[in-house]
């Protein structure tokens, strides 16, 4: 399977801590799966830890590549094709990480790991 893990799922692997459910801690720890991560949650985890809203993302903020090989995680870049789905949505979420997750999840083929019940309106198939 082909996973894209969330902001706040990439930082919660990071730190082994247990916010991850057992289902998730399993797709993301197997050896079948390949897990992506785009480059819009390190944006995001690092933008805000340097707001000082996400101390949890220092190591990320500090050396996101090292960070993605150390997980064995693939990083995913954007495309012209995910930023125009992205704002093209109909859905009244205004979250612009979310609804490019959101678009690169669905344009990729890719199940998007994350607790947030609102890629489920968005109709991303989303694992937790």
């Amino acid at each position: 399977m082909k996973l894209l893990i969330d902001t706040h799922t990439l930082v919660w692997t990071m730190n082994e801590t247990t916010e991850l459910t057992a289902k998730a801690r399993e797709a993301i720890e197997s050896f079948d799966n390949d897990i992506f991560v785009s480059v819009v949650s390190v944006w995001e985890a690092t933008t805000k830890h340097r707001l000082g809203k996400f101390p949890e993302a220092v190591e990320l903020d500090g050396d996101p590549r090292g960070v993605l090989d150390q997980l064995g995680f693939q990083s995913l870049s954007l495309t012209l094709e995910h930023a125009h789905l992205s704002a093209s949505f109909r859905h009244p979420h205004r979250d612009p990480f979310d609804r490019m997750l959101a678009a690169q999840a669905l344009l990729e083929g890719l199940t998007l790991v994350s607790n947030d019940k609102v890629f489920d309106s968005m109709l991303v198939p989303r694992l937790w």
